[in-house]
């Protein structure tokens, strides 16, 4: 993926969201008075194949939810006849990330969804949005900060609502101390994961792994379990660092002895989850987040409708009891 738009190569096919979100337009036009058009685009402030959204994200190719991310925004663009642009960096860093919001917003679209990893380095860009009078809604990152900044609502997770609901679920497991593995420290939403967990179980650490090189956080995973040999559970902030640690924790021979779980999934993990190797994972429905932020600005350009609070798409835990479903689903694309 690069910052020009959606990647479609590596995209997968998807199936069944096409019946929501066409049920969801449908029924808006159903609502309305007699003639309304029932999704072809036409009726209030604008035709929707006039529509341009820009999503400027912090999201890199490396990432596997970045094309979950994807997928969501292209289905969107496909039911509601809209234009999505999404965008990414390379390589994570600030600087790119800006640099993409600027060509975002220099686009002049009619409107943006973005995420917003880092409040001081982007909230500017999206107040400058704003002020041109660019609609604007956050998701994924930018919970605290949407209201403030003028955005329309905010779409995704409470970060530090499912660190706390983690918590729980692990002291429900009888574990009592936990390491968490951050493979991207610094970043807004990483840091409340860590804050919840740790308000729920108290006895936490938190261990920062490189999360580019996958030796690295098997490595560091590793010394972190010697460092702390008492310790009952490793939480992993991504799927990625969740198998390079299901891997440290095998050659450390704590298997059985270490519990791990996990925010965010792959179908590694979801596999893991199944054979009872990982306890449990929290999936945020990216797919949901990309896929409803467009919903939202395509419903606000045509008709100033817009939620009146933010829009939550997690925690959705999965475990021994989901996990079958939502491999199947995760080969769709979807998960």
């Amino acid at each position: 993926m690069s910052d020009s738009g959606i990647n479609r190569r590596d995209l997968v096919r998807r199936g069944g969201v096409t019946i929501a979100g066409a049920s969801l337009l449908g029924g808006l036009a159903a609502c309305g008075k007699k003639g309304a058009p029932a999704g072809g685009g036409g009726g209030g402030l604008t035709d929707r194949s006039k529509i341009r959204i820009e999503m400027p994200t912090h999201m890199i190719p490396a990432d596997p939810n970045t094309a979950i991310m994807q997928n969501g925004a292209e289905q969107a663009a496909n039911d509601l006849g809209v234009s999505v642009k999404f965008r990414g960096p390379e390589q994570f860093s600030i600087p790119s990330v800006q640099r993409i919001f600027d060509a975002a917003i220099a686009a002049k679209p009619t409107a943006i969804a973005a995420t917003m990893s880092d409040p001081a380095a982007l909230g500017p860009k999206i107040e400058q949005a704003v002020k041109q009078g660019i609609p604007v809604v956050l998701f994924n990152a930018g919970l605290d900060d949407f209201e403030r900044l003028g955005a329309l609502t905010y779409v995704g997770q409470t970060e530090l609502r499912a660190g706390q609901e983690a918590g729980k679920r692990l002291k429900a497991a009888g574990i009592s101390s936990a390491i968490v593995i951050n493979q991207a420290q610094g970043l807004q939403q990483l840091e409340q994961r860590f804050q919840g967990v740790k308000d729920t179980l108290g006895n936490v650490k938190q261990v920062a792994v490189d999360g580019s090189n996958p030796v690295a956080i098997r490595n560091g995973t590793a010394s972190a379990l010697r460092q702390n040999p008492d310790v009952g559970a490793l939480l992993t902030l991504s799927p990625n660092a969740a198998e390079e640690a299901l891997r440290a924790i095998k050659e450390s021979g704590k298997a059985g002895k270490v519990k791990l779980a996990t925010f965010d999934i792959t179908p590694a993990v979801l596999k893991a989850i199944a054979s009872k190797d990982i306890l449990f994972a929290i999936d945020q429905q990216m797919y949901l987040q990309t896929y409803l932020s467009a919903l939202t600005l395509v419903t606000y350009a045509q008709y100033r409708l817009a939620p009146a609070t933010a829009v939550p798409t997690g925690p959705l835990f999965v475990d021994t009891t989901n996990a079958e479903e939502i491999i199947k689903l995760s080969g769709e694309g979807i998960h």
